[in-house]
């Protein structure tokens, strides 16, 4: 099965309303979808072809590459068609694999009991053409392979990634109820920031959103952070295919720019963290951070976007106290950001309502399960007051 030079369906997934971003990604590659749906992105290509989309993808999770699509009604209808697929030519027989699901299926009450299944038809078939079973377990740092199975349709792919793309290996000391990487780069798209204008970000956390746009500044990608990746363990990986696209990631890579981007935080302890994972990604040149309350937060002449990710009352706070923070959030881009574009993340529409600001864009994302809602604010110059919103 040459499948590092056969095309197939390619299967890009991501968080909930996170694909307009993961689209704008995937075309920015020279690659075409054929389909885009609510939680991933389609396109034809080849095991090579997962390689750059793995190291470049700021917004995926998991590119899956199809092995074989088929019937099945049963457990034992899944199991005779997988035990079919060459899976001695795929995975090496003193290797190790790990099987992933999702699953809806009318004999199946739970998914562990469908990867038993397809672990059990990999290992019976390499078993018998090998004389040896390779090892297989939960851990999903060497050869992946995932079964989407509705109804009585199978889908079989090997997931290249690995563990999830979404997070992006910087972070190694998360803070408070941190936002994930995957989503904090959606959000600055979905802000269309050009990049090369100032950056603010005050309630700054564990520093993510400011430590992307730093990212999406240089132009550094994810694979930048990360050695290990699902395609390398599949049989016939050609070491120097990765190391020649993370060489052309390394090149483009920008090491300055010329504005400014400000993290600030009143939690010392979370501006620690915020550096130190700034430091990791390479980045913390780039971030001018500050100890302060947010409404001391510099904001320098010249425009460009303040973004806050306040708390929303779901896990941490107190409602009361987060209406007054609120209400100083919209008078504090006011009183001190016209001339730039303002945005508000936030799963509380009521606390939102509290910035007293009218919102140009309102656009919906998922923080987890939670639904949440990116709010855009034109802060025009000589603007004194906007009319509060219904």
């Amino acid at each position: 099965m040459q499948v590092f030079h056969t095309q197939s369906k390619i299967i890009i997934t991501c968080n909930k309303r996170l694909s307009p971003y993961l689209q704008q990604e995937v075309e920015a590659l020279g690659y075409k979808p054929s389909r885009v749906f609510p939680t991933g992105v389609e396109l034809q290509g080849t095991i090579t072809d997962t390689i750059p989309l793995n190291l470049n993808l700021r917004c995926a999770s998991q590119v899956l590459y199809l092995l074989k699509s088929f019937e099945a009604a049963d457990p034992q209808e899944l199991y005779n068609e997988l035990v079919k697929i060459e899976w001695e030519e795929l995975i090496d027989f003193t290797g190790f694999f790990s099987v992933t699901s999702n699953v809806n299926n009318q004999h199946i009450t739970t998914p562990l009991f469908a990867n038993v299944k397809v672990k059990d038809a990999i290992v019976d078939r390499i078993k018998d053409k090998k004389g040896i079973r390779p090892n297989s377990g939960a851990d999903v740092n060497k050869t992946v392979v995932h079964l989407y199975w509705q109804d009585n349709k199978a889908d079989v792919f090997l997931d290249t990634s690995g563990e999830t793309l979404a997070k992006h290996s910087y972070r190694k000391i998360p803070g408070k109820a941190p936002m994930l990487e995957a989503l904090a780069a959606s959000t600055i798209m979905a802000t269309n920031w050009d990049r090369n204008s100032h950056f603010i970000n005050p309630m700054c956390g564990s520093g993510t959103l400011a430590i992307e746009a730093a990212l999406l500044a240089t132009d550094k990608h994810p694979g930048l952070f990360r050695m290990n990746y699902g395609f390398m363990h599949i049989l016939g990986y050609d070491e120097q295919a990765f190391f020649t696209e993370r060489r052309k990631l390394k090149d483009k890579a920008k090491k300055a720019v010329n504005f400014k981007i400000i993290a600030t935080d009143i939690s010392a302890d979370a501006v620690d963290i915020a550096r130190r994972n700034a430091n990791t990604a390479g980045v913390e040149h780039l971030i001018e951070f500050d100890v302060c309350d947010f409404e001391l937060t510099e904001v320098p002449e010249g425009g460009g976007v303040v973004m806050f990710n306040p708390e929303y009352g779901e896990r941490l706070g107190v409602h009361t106290k987060l209406e007054i923070t609120y209400k100083r959030i919209g008078d504090f881009l006011k009183k001190k950001c016209l001339g730039y574009r303002g945005y508000v993340f936030t799963g509380n529409p009521d606390l939102a309502k509290k910035i007293g600001l009218k919102a140009s864009r309102k656009i919906e994302f998922y923080n987890g399960k939670l639904d949440c809602r990116l709010f855009e604010y034109e802060l025009y110059e000589g603007t004194k007051r906007e009319p509060k919103e219904d």
